[in-house]
């Protein structure tokens, strides 16, 4: 018989247009290790909140939708921090590509178990690599957290063959700058197959759970992103 790993969920959303190429089912894993200031997803921190999956019952509600995958969907999966469940997420992973379902890691590059990211960037057709930051004392303010383990993911990131896409949320007030649209321009540049870097603009949808959770939202007085100051700041983007 059998035995497959169970892990905590916190939801699957199905048609999702935004969270790699094609149609693709989200899993939003539960728990994850860093504090954002901007995390709209406060419900997702603690792992042991909803109820536990078999990896083999995650990937056949995944096949349910395939017909919607047509050449380049799939499934992504993101958080919390999927890497924070990182033995469930590779048997889950290891089950798509036997499936032959293409698989996306949405990831902060943090929370691995070491012994366990080889494989699972093995296993990922593409990871899409949130940047909160470039330097440490920004990405210490950001995310509570240094920098090193981001560093160190990159390393064994960059000996994979995974396909990277890279984003960033913009804050107005704290990243919107150009000095940091370049700075995260020239990270980049340390960071193989990467096809494309993505600004994603902040917004304010999640604050109403920080209230229900009674945890003190930091952001309270900024304002959402426009998209004008977004489509100004990707052009320096471009070379």
């Amino acid at each position: 018989m059998i035995r497959f790993s169970k892990g905590y969920i916190h939801s699957i959303e199905t048609m999702g247009l935004v969270d790699g190429p094609g149609v693709r089912v989200v899993v939003f894993m539960q728990g994850c290790n860093l504090r954002c200031i901007y995390c709209h997803n406060p419900d997702n921190w603690q792992k042991k909140v909803n109820h536990k999956f078999l990896s083999i019952d995650v990937v056949n509600e995944i096949r349910k939708y395939r017909h919607y995958f047509i050449e380049n969907g799939g499934v992504t999966f993101s958080g919390g921090e999927p890497l924070v469940q990182s033995s469930f997420l590779l048997e889950t992973l290891k089950l798509c590509k036997k499936a032959g379902i293409n698989t996306t890691l949405d990831t902060s590059g943090t929370g691995y178990s070491i012994r366990k990211l080889k494989d699972i960037l093995k296993y990922c057709d593409l990871v899409i690599l949130d940047i909160k930051a470039t330097n440490n004392k920004d990405y210490k303010y950001i995310t509570g957290k240094n920098i090193d383990e981001v560093e160190k993911f990159i390393k064994y990131l960059n000996n994979s063959n995974t396909k990277v896409w890279l984003r960033q949320v913009i804050v107005p007030g704290i990243n919107d700058t150009k000095e940091n649209i370049l700075s995260l321009k020239e990270y980049s540049k340390k960071i193989n197959n990467v096809e494309k870097i993505e600004l994603l603009p902040y917004h304010i949808m999640g604050i109403n759970k920080y209230k229900e959770l009674k945890i003190r939202y930091r952001l309270n007085n900024v304002s959402p992103m426009s998209n004008e100051k977004i489509e100004e700041l990707n052009k320096l983007l471009i070379d």
